[in-house]
C-alpha cells in the first residue's frame, strides 16, 4: 500500500464560471440615465453654459492628469539644460581668441585645485583655532 499524501483543497476553492450575460442595448438598459449627455447648448442660458463648461474643462483636465510623467518631463528638462549650459560655459571650445566665459573657468578651476595632490599639503596647514570642553 502506497503511503501517497494528497493535499487538501479547501472549500471555496473552485468557482463556478459566471453567466454569460449577452450585453445590453440602450433600449433595454433598466438603468437610465438622469440628464442627457452631452446638454444642447442652444437651450442653455449663457450662465449654464459656462457652468458646464467649467465642469467639463476640470473633468477633462482630472482625466488627462499623467503627475508621474509630468515631474519625469521636467526633471528631464532640467537635467538637459543644465548639462547644456554648465557643458557650454566651462569645456566647450568656442573657436575664438579669447574664451567669452574664461574668468568662470579660471574662477572654478581655482576652487577645484584645492583637491589636487600638489595642494595636498597646503589644506593641512589650515590654521584652526583648538578647543577644549573646559567646564
Amino acid at each position: 500500500m502506497s503511503s501517497k499524501v494528497v493535499p487538501r483543497i479547501p472549500p471555496g476553492t473552485f468557482r463556478l464560471k459566471p453567466r454569460q450575460r449577452p450585453l445590453r442595448s440602450l433600449k433595454d438598459n433598466p438603468y437610465r440615465p438622469k440628464k442627457v449627455w452631452p446638454p444642447d447648448f442652444s437651450k442653455l442660458s449663457e450662465k449654464e453654459q459656462f457652468r458646464f463648461e467649467r465642469r467639463y474643462k476640470r473633468r477633462l483636465k482630472l482625466a488627462t492628469a499623467r503627475p508621474r510623467w509630468d515631474k519625469m518631463l521636467r526633471l528631464g528638462q532640467l537635467f538637459s539644460i543644465s548639462f547644456v549650459l554648465v557643458y557650454s560655459l566651462l569645456f566647450m571650445d568656442w573657436n575664438t581668441e579669447k574664451q567669452p566665459f574664461q574668468w568662470l573657468r579660471d574662477k572654478m578651476w581655482g576652487a577645484f585645485e584645492v583637491f589636487t595632490p600638489q595642494q595636498r599639503h597646503q589644506r593641512r596647514d589650515v590654521d584652526i583655532p583648538v578647543t577644549t570642553n573646559e567646564k
